[in-house]
């Protein structure tokens, strides 16, 4: 069998040490202050980002890496070894790495590289990856592992909570009004993948009720079902993830372990600290 590579972008949230674990590479998102520039996850974590928003008042940049960037990747990966090259994406709806990657390719005529774009954001993207991996460490094929991860794909649902809009606000995706009502009421947003991309979902007026809607979502979503997977998400809020890994338990059939995993500021800059939320993955 060939020997497959898988590579993704960080804004899969895939924790690097889970990464290393199934050999997959992560391609920097790019975080902006100023002139000053930050390869998302590598050179800069939440923590940092919010300290800095918070002294100064004003949100980063983000951008999709360079063509340049997968075409380093994919070398990389071909000197290593890799026959063919698997590429996993964050959404085409919400960020222009699937074009990147895809320009890549231009320079090796002749390699088999395979760009897919994800249409999906965040962990649920990690998880595609890591699926693709383990088909692939039982010698499927190329084709059959993308088929692997978009099965898994379609049985992924992600539901979290904001825990202010102020931040969705200075990135211009509320409106200054909306959000100062937002924060008047204390409301917390619901997000979902909806469309290929995050959606507000409903607004919820205290941290306690956000949470309590999330689980009735991934209640409703699990059908009632033990799940084959389920993660916690969280940004910059390990605590209130622990909390929140209790209530859901106590909802839902969940496996035995649980990873707690962090959305990479390339993501948590529109969303905010706080936010807390699942990403599961029904049985078949």
């Amino acid at each position: 069998m060939p020997h497959i590579a898988i590579i993704t972008d960080t804004d899969s949230s895939l924790p690097l040490d889970l990464a290393k674990q199934y050999n997959i590479v992560e391609v920097p998102i790019i975080v902006q202050f100023g002139e000053e520039s930050y390869r998302d996850v590598y050179d800069i974590d939440n923590a940092a980002v919010f300290a800095r928003v918070d002294r100064e008042g004003k949100l980063p940049s983000t951008a999709a890496p360079s063509p340049g960037k997968f075409v380093d990747a994919y070398q990389a990966a071909f000197d290593a070894g890799a026959d063919q090259i698997l590429c996993l994406t964050i959404s085409s709806e919400m960020s222009a790495v699937y074009t990147a990657a895809l320009r890549a390719t231009e320079m090796f005529p002749g390699k088999t590289i395979k760009v897919v774009d994800s249409r999906t954001v965040a962990y649920a993207e990690g998880l595609m990856a890591i699926e693709a991996a383990k088909a692939i460490a039982n010698d499927a094929s190329l084709d059959e592992a993308v088929a692997a991860a978009v099965d898994l794909r379609d049985r992924t649902h992600l539901f979290a909570a904001l825990s202010t809009l102020k931040y969705l606000a200075m990135s211009g995706r509320v409106g200054q009004v909306a959000a100062g009502f937002g924060s008047l009421l204390e409301i917390k947003p619901i997000l979902t993948l909806r469309n290929e991309k995050l959606e507000m979902l409903e607004r919820i007026r205290t941290q306690g009720k956000a949470w309590i809607s999330v689980i009735d979502l991934a209640i409703e979503a699990s059908g009632g079902c033990a799940l084959e997977e389920l993660a916690i998400l969280h940004v910059n809020a390990p605590r209130a993830a622990r909390q929140f890994e209790l209530q859901i338990r106590a909802a839902l059939t969940c496996p035995p372990e649980i990873l707690h995993v962090e959305m990479t500021p390339g993501l948590s800059i529109h969303t905010g600290p706080g936010l807390v939320g699942v990403v599961l993955v029904t049985r078949k």
